[in-house]
């Protein structure tokens, strides 16, 4: 392959992306291993694979099921016979929900028990907590969620959503399909929710929506009393236009924020709420009563139907000894990690970080919803973007798909200090944040190789 051009543009990104996802699809990226990555798995024992998820605290309530299906796809891995001959062992602790605890332990899982990659986190203020342990030990995690962008780290792989293959899709559905002209950003209070929130924002004033018609509201990870809030929802949204709330709300504060909607007698069709938190395990706690018509944008949904997507839900149900247990986005953001890492190994023949990091690029698998997801030099995936409609049952009917896969924008093209970055872990450039007018790598796309 030729040299990258340095004056690349972020369209031309968008191009080089199209490109590899064609060719990952068809089969046809080539697969060279270097001298350097022809070594094997050290001799003897097992690969250790690390699992950094909250069991405990306010997001077990999302967390517990994403230990789970990591289990499983770790089971089913070493049923065809490991990887690089040996078998894969899993190494889950528990970081309680405590964003300090979560660097403790991610730093245990690399020094201590050498782990050859982390699948973990689900706050960014927690990914944002292990981030630098990552940089520091260089070592790989597999981040599921999606986030608020912003970032492009050497050593993370976002295999969930950034904000363009979520949160501005899902304002462009209620813009168009419900004719919502006023808007409520309501989150939890930390990072994911500002900066999202600082994204859409800008993105609604380029549409046109006047400051007043925008509220914006944080509260504080577990929140339970929602009245007042929900009140000043309820009169924000009756001044004659079409209203809706967009909520990066996490955790279990969700349930008493549906609740008090429903006690104050707000219906989906009063004022529409689209959820980028709430999939069908948070749910499956829930009343879904106050819920029924409201929506939620994800990647994916357990209720899409494909042969793949039905095997993945029997392998689940078969693993986990109940047949109610539900499968959600994050889940499948695992599966399509996992599957890239053990591909990433076995094209660079080794666990070797630097080997397996630049390995990675063009690997392509099957994802839940229809196709190949690939990852690109910004270390984000394809993905499509749906969203459902909340059903009596707990799953969501799915309203909107995109016709095709969305190449993740890391850096958002509406925030004045970013509109000009670019992640791209290949050479030349080897840069998460670079500038494409000043042709310089900057800061905060973490630590530049």
């Amino acid at each position: 392959m030729a040299p990258v051009d340095t004056t690349i543009t972020r369209r031309g990104l968008g191009g080089l992306g199209a490109a590899a996802l064609t060719l990952a699809a068809m089969g046809a990226v080539k697969e060279s291993v270097t001298s350097a990555a022809a070594q094997t798995a050290p001799s003897g024992g097992t690969i250790k694979v690390g699992i950094l998820h909250s069991l405990s605290g306010t997001m077990a309530i999302s967390e517990t099921t994403l230990k789970d299906v990591m289990l499983m796809l770790i089971d089913i891995q070493n049923k065809k016979g490991g990887l690089l001959g040996k078998k894969l062992e899993p190494v889950v602790v528990d970081p309680a929900s405590n964003w300090p605890l979560f660097a403790e332990k991610a730093r245990g899982l690399l020094s201590v028990d050498k782990c050859a990659a982390v699948f973990g986190c689900w706050t960014s203020v927690s990914r944002k907590s292990v981030l630098p342990v990552f940089e520091e030990l260089n070592g790989i995690l597999f981040y599921p969620v999606q986030y608020e962008g912003q970032e492009c780290s050497r050593n993370v792989f976002y295999t969930g959503a950034a904000p363009n293959q979520q949160a501005i899709p899902a304002v462009d559905y209620l813009m168009t399909e419900e004719k919502v002209t006023r808007w409520v950003l309501a989150g939890t209070d930390y990072v994911y929710p500002r900066t999202t929130n600082q994204i859409l924002e800008a993105y609604l004033k380029v549409k046109g929506i006047k400051p007043d018609d925008i509220m914006i509201n944080y509260t504080p990870f577990g929140h339970s009393d929602w009245q007042n809030i929900v009140a000043s929802i309820k009169k924000f949204g009756s001044a004659g236009k079409k209203t809706a709330v967009v909520s990066t709300i996490n955790g279990d504060a969700n349930v008493p924020f549906y609740k008090e909607l429903g006690n104050q007698g707000i219906k989906a069709t009063d004022i529409p709420v689209v959820a980028f938190s709430v999939g069908e395990e948070e749910l499956a706690g829930m009343d879904t009563k106050p819920l029924l018509g409201h929506l939620a944008a994800w990647n994916y949904f357990e209720s899409v139907d494909n042969p793949d997507n039905k095997a993945f839900i029997d392998a689940w149900h078969t693993f986990i000894k109940n047949p109610k247990r539900t499968t959600n986005d994050p889940m499948e953001a695992h599966y399509i990690g996992f599957n890239m890492w053990v591909k990433g190994v076995e094209k660079a023949g080794t666990i070797a970080p630097n080997a397996v990091i630049d390995a990675l690029i063009g690997v392509a698998v099957p994802n839940l919803s229809g196709g190949y997801s690939a990852m690109m030099p910004n270390h984000h995936i394809t993905k499509p973007v749906l969203i459902g409609e909340i059903q009596a049952d707990g799953m969501f009917n799915i309203v909107s798909q995109t016709p095709g896969l969305v190449v993740a924008a890391e850096w958002s093209p509406y925030v004045a200090d970013t509109k000009d970055l670019i992640g791209d872990w290949r050479e030349p450039l080897h840069c998460g944040a670079y500038n494409v007018k000043t042709h310089t790598c900057g800061a905060g796309g973490g630590k530049k190789a």
